[in-house]
This record gives structure tokens, C-alpha cells and sequence, in this order.
């Protein structure tokens, strides 16, 4: 009952800082460019953007059955792909939840083997999860790192006073890497030698062990160059989702609209693919704070990142933000109800 209560008012103290961040965030808006820009800009660019995160979501599915596979070769890629959608579905209300969520949905569908055990238990599959994410930020490093060696003159004071200053620089960074592996590396240690002193550590470290095996799924795949292939293409859509955004945006006649946004909407045609590719990273940053859906922490980043680096009005900044997030969240809400709606008649059937 006690866990319960705890859980319930994390929720609803993230729910409250993602309210706060929109407040915010939107108080300063000027509500005429915004409905005029909404209403000017290309949804035909909308509407790829869209696409392109369906697409996205198809192939982390079909990736992650790649991890799943030597655990349970039966993993079929349509329960790969529902289990993602309806984990970004529960997500949007319940942040990381989601990642629970799609765990027991894969271990709920797994064969049995000789013994009526699952082949793909919760831990298994959650080790799997770890790898996953584990993929996304060694693909936000490599893109952080192609920014920063090829554009630094553009971009890098955003970086280094936006986000280095505020860890207290390179070092301080690496020695709270540093303090995070040695404590984990510790706790892990100690679960091994007390594993048979009592049931509870007992219990611990099996998961563990569970999570170890999924992660060394990722040594037993077939054909891995098809995995990195998959996460190639997969962030190679986001940044063109990124983009679509620009040129939805560009498109605006500035003639139809206000003198500021007008004026805004000039810069915004001048911005290219090396300037989505930021953008992109911008949002993908936004997704470290634990807020349902990324609602508000997404706005305030990266509407920050176009005033910080480019001097667009953070209201036109925000606008570029609705249109990137509020877009995605239609995608999500669709596909993960589709899922959701094809499973419950699968299952009834």
C-alpha cells in the first residue's frame, strides 16, 4: 500500500513540474502568430513528420526483436511492434512505466519450454530493454560528437554554456559516471556473495542474472550489422523529422502573418539539415526529464535552444516545439490504440 502511495506521488509530483513547464513556457506567448502560424504553415510536412515517426516506431520493434530472438526465436515482429506502441501510450501518462509495461507484455506472450517455464522472463526481456536504451544514447554521443567536431563554431557555446557549465564542466561529469558505475559495479558484487544468505537477496540477484542474460543477447544475434543498420535508419528519421518541421515552417508566406513571426519566419528559412541535426539532439535531450509525454520539458529546451543559438523569439520557438511534439503525441495516441484494440481482439479470439 505504502509503494503504491509512493508511486502515486511521483506521478503526480512529475505531472506537476510538466503543468509548471508549459505555464511557464507558454505565458509569454503571442496567441495570434501563434494560431497564425499553425494555420499557415505546410501540414503536408506535418503530416511526413508523422509518418516518419511510425516508421520509427516499426523499426525499433523489428530491432528489438533482434535482441529478443536468441532468448525466444518464436518473438514475432507484430508483438515487438505493439509492445512499443502501447509503451509509449502508457508513457504519455505514466513516465518510464511504459518500459514495464512492454516487458510483461513480451514475457505474457512467450513460449513455454519443457518445463512450462516462459523462455523470455520479465528479467530476460528487461535486460534486453537496458541494451536498447543503451543503443539510443550511444547514438545521441555519436551525434552530440559529429556536431561538436564538425560545427563547433556554431554550436559550440550552446553546449558549453547551456549544458557543460551546468554539470560544472567535463570533469565533474565523468567523476559522476564514474561514482554511478562504482557504486552499481559494488551493489551487483555484494548481491553475488550474499545470494544464498536469504531469500530477498536470493530473489535480487536472480534478477540480476535475468538482465545479464538479456544483455548478452545482444553477443548471440544473427546477422548484428542488420541491428545497426536498423538504428541508423531510425535516427536518420528523426532528424528528418526534425527537418519536415523546418520546412513546414518555412513555407509560411511572411506576408500572411505579423511582423514578428514575419520576421522570424525569414531565419527559420535559412536554418538547413546541419541545423535540424541540432534541433534533433535538442529534443532528445529533453527526454532526461522523467515529465508524462515530455510535455513542457520538449517545449522549453528546444523552443531555448532556437533563442540561445539562432535569436528566434522563444514564442516562435515554441511553436516549432507544438508542432514537433504535439504531432508525434497524435502518432502515439493512434498507434498505440491501435495496438492495444488489435491485441484485446487477438487475445479474445
Amino acid at each position: 500500500m505504502e509503494k503504491k502511495i509512493r508511486n502515486s506521488l511521483k506521478y503526480i509530483l512529475w505531472g506537476a513540474v510538466a503543468i509548471v513547464l508549459l505555464y511557464f513556457s507558454f505565458r509569454g506567448v503571442n496567441w495570434k502568430d501563434f494560431g497564425d502560424a499553425l494555420k499557415e504553415c505546410r501540414w503536408e510536412w506535418v503530416l511526413v513528420s508523422m509518418l516518419l515517426g511510425g516508421f520509427v516506431f516499426f523499426l525499433r520493434g523489428l530491432r528489438w526483436q533482434m535482441l529478443l530472438r536468441p532468448i525466444d526465436p518464436s518473438t514475432r515482429a507484430l508483438t515487438c511492434f505493439n509492445a512499443m506502441n502501447i509503451c509509449m501510450l502508457v508513457n504519455l501518462v505514466l513516465p518510464r512505466v511504459g518500459e514495464v509495461v512492454r516487458c510483461g507484455f513480451i514475457t505474457k506472450n512467450s513460449a513455454r519450454d519443457a518445463e512450462g517455464k516462459r523462455l523470455a522472463s520479465f528479467d530476460k526481456v528487461l535486460g534486453t530493454v537496458v541494451i536498447d536504451r543503451i543503443w539510443d544514447v550511444i547514438s545521441i554521443v555519436v551525434v552530440l560528437f559529429l556536431l561538436l567536431s564538425v560545427m563547433w563554431d556554431r554550436f559550440g557555446a550552446f553546449f558549453r554554456d547551456t549544458i557543460f557549465s551546468g554539470l560544472g564542466g567535463a570533469a565533474a561529469l565523468w567523476w559522476i559516471v564514474a561514482l554511478v558505475l562504482l557504486a552499481g559495479g559494488g551493489f551487483i558484487w555484494l548481491c553475488y556473495r550474499l545470494r544464498e544468505r536469504g531469500k530477498v537477496w536470493g530473489k535480487v540477484w536472480g534478477i540480476i542474472a535475468g538482465i545479464g542474460d538479456g544483455l548478452r543477447s545482444c553477443l548471440h544475434m544473427k546477422k548484428s550489422w542488420l541491428f545497426i543498420a536498423y538504428t541508423a535508419v531510425i535516427w536518420l528519421c528523426y532528424w528528418l523529422m526534425s527537418a519536415t518541421i523546418i520546412w513546414a515552417l518555412a513555407d509560411i508566406d511572411p506576408a500572411s502573418v505579423g511582423p514578428e513571426l514575419g520576421a522570424s519566419i525569414e531565419k527559420v528559412r535559412s536554418l538547413g539539415m546541419a541545423d535540424a541535426l541540432f534541433l534533433m539532439f535538442a529534443g532528445a535531450l529533453s527526454t532526461l526529464v522523467p515529465v508524462p509525454g515530455g510535455f513542457g520539458a520538449f517545449h522549453t529546451v528546444v523552443a531555448g535552444a532556437l533563442l540561445s543559438v539562432y535569436g528566434l523569439p522563444f514564442s516562435v520557438g515554441l511553436i516549432f516545439a507544438t508542432l514537433s511534439h504535439e504531432s508525434q503525441i497524435v502518432m502515439e495516441l493512434v498507434l498505440g490504440a491501435a495496438s492495444y484494440g488489435y491485441e484485446t481482439v487477438h487475445k479474445e479470439a
